[in-house]
């Protein structure tokens, strides 16, 4: 489809221009391609925290057999609790995932809706449209507190 510069909405009557339109729809898209991008980056970063963690933990739980003193069983304890400190932040990408599915979604909606309203059905039949999230936000916490975490 060819876009005509000249071919704009009469004035007033609430409709956007093709070519604005055009461009908005593609600003939309490039935006979800973004977070796609975003959701592998912390995905490829979760599991090779996670990979570290647990070979962490392996680590501490061997030193634990062989460091019998009540010292040394501080110093394991005390990393025990970092690593769960940290696992608990980990945890959170799990709620981040979520959140830019829902974002994802969302913007998907608006480009397709736009490109319905604006260029009309083609040729193939109704313009498909890309279902809305009913809820909106899946995730509703929005700070990390510290609880109780078992290492894998």
């Amino acid at each position: 489809m060819q876009i005509d510069e000249t071919s704009v909405e009469p004035e007033g009557t609430g409709l956007m221009p093709l070519l604005a339109a055009a461009e908005l729809q593609d600003h939309l898209m490039t935006v979800n391609n973004d977070l796609e991008r975003l959701q592998r980056l912390l995905d490829d970063a979760c599991e090779a925290l996670s990979t570290h963690f647990f070979g962490a933990s392996g680590l501490v739980d061997q030193m634990r057999e062989r460091l019998p003193e009540a010292k040394d069983q501080d110093a394991l304890q005390q990393l025990m609790l970092h690593l769960a400190g940290a696992i608990t932040a980990l945890q959170f990408q799990d709620m981040s995932t979520q959140l830019i599915a829902h974002t994802s979604q969302r913007l998907r909606n608006c480009s397709d809706q736009l490109a319905r309203d604006t260029f009309g059905d083609d040729e193939d039949g109704l313009a498909v449209v890309e279902t809305a999230p009913l809820r909106p936000n899946p995730v509703t916490q929005d700070e990390m507190d510290a609880g109780s975490i078992e290492l894998f």
